[in-house]
């Protein structure tokens, strides 16, 4: 694994994003990994592994999370500007790789949803699109729950206290190891001078989250125009994407392929091998072992 980063430009001036890859960087297939609204590059590391010996994986810290710079500008922690940066890493790490390079995307949460905002696009670079508990129509109760913790993280004493805090918040992510859940934490905050422990993400982010009251999303007009082959992995007791949303999808536009799993909410950790087999599964299907 390496670490990178490129800058980016908003309405306010350049920003610094960062992001890690695995595996060979001449590879010409490089799958896209991008996180939710509150996480970072680091959760995919478990995923990366399992696919870095036959891809290059890169995985950005959204600008406001992980390493990247915090905005100056809260308002401008939006979809576009995020569709910017994202626009600018993939030509950054397709530069030097021939015409037919292959693309993939993996998202989560708020990676999915700018997944098919790209995915939607004419002549748009990606070829499998994985959307990990997301899809064209949220809930507004859903969106209120995830107002109730966005951007009002308190400092904590101890990594411990952290942990705890993580393993509260994120318990719909499943029945995860405590080593894993020490992972997503470690990587998930950060130490302040002072030695307190706080969250790594700007809290400005919940500015724009509930900057209005909330409604549901649709996203269906997008959902309709993606024409590629798309993978939709489902937490069986998740209130962000339902079932029969879910469902629909396996219905409408690309017709998704959908796998669901079993005491988990949102969202899949992509860490348990029941999951990783099946987004490795899809995104190498067809191709030499």
């Amino acid at each position: 694994m390496s670490r990178n980063a490129f800058l980016g430009l908003s309405a306010s001036g350049f920003h610094r994003v960062s992001y890690v890859e695995w595996g060979d960087p001449g590879s010409s297939h490089v799958v896209v990994c991008v996180h939710g609204l509150t996480r970072n590059a680091r959760d995919f590391d478990v995923l990366a592994r399992a696919l870095e010996q036959r891809c290059r994986v890169v995985c950005p810290d959204i600008v406001g999370r992980g390493e990247s710079d915090w905005l100056a500008v809260k308002a401008d922690y939006a979809y576009p500007q995020y569709l910017a940066d994202i626009t600018a890493l993939i030509a950054r790490v397709t530069a030097h790789l021939p015409a037919n390079a292959v693309i993939d995307w993996v998202g989560t949460s708020m990676g999915g949803l700018i997944g098919i905002a790209l995915a939607a696009q004419p002549r748009n670079p990606i070829r499998r699109l994985v959307l990990n508990d997301v899809g064209p129509w949220i809930p507004k109760e859903a969106l209120a729950r995830i107002a109730t913790y966005v951007g009002k993280a308190p400092r904590f004493a101890s990594l411990e206290d952290a942990q705890q805090y993580v393993r509260t918040v994120s318990a719909a992510f499943g029945p995860l190891a405590d080593d894993e859940w020490r992972h997503l934490t470690e990587h998930n905050v950060k130490r302040e001078p002072d030695g307190a422990w706080v969250m790594r993400y700007d809290p400005g982010i919940a500015a724009v989250f509930g900057a209005q009251p909330q409604s549901d999303i649709s996203l269906w007009p997008l959902w309709e125009r993606i024409a590629i082959p798309v993978l939709v992995l489902r937490g069986a007791q998740s209130d962000v994407l339902s079932h029969v949303t879910a469902e629909e999808m396996t219905r409408r536009g690309p017709k998704a392929r959908l796998v669901e799993f079993a005491g988990v909410g949102h969202a899949p950790a992509l860490m348990a091998p029941d999951q990783v087999d099946a987004v490795r599964a899809f995104l190498l299907e067809g191709e030499a072992p």
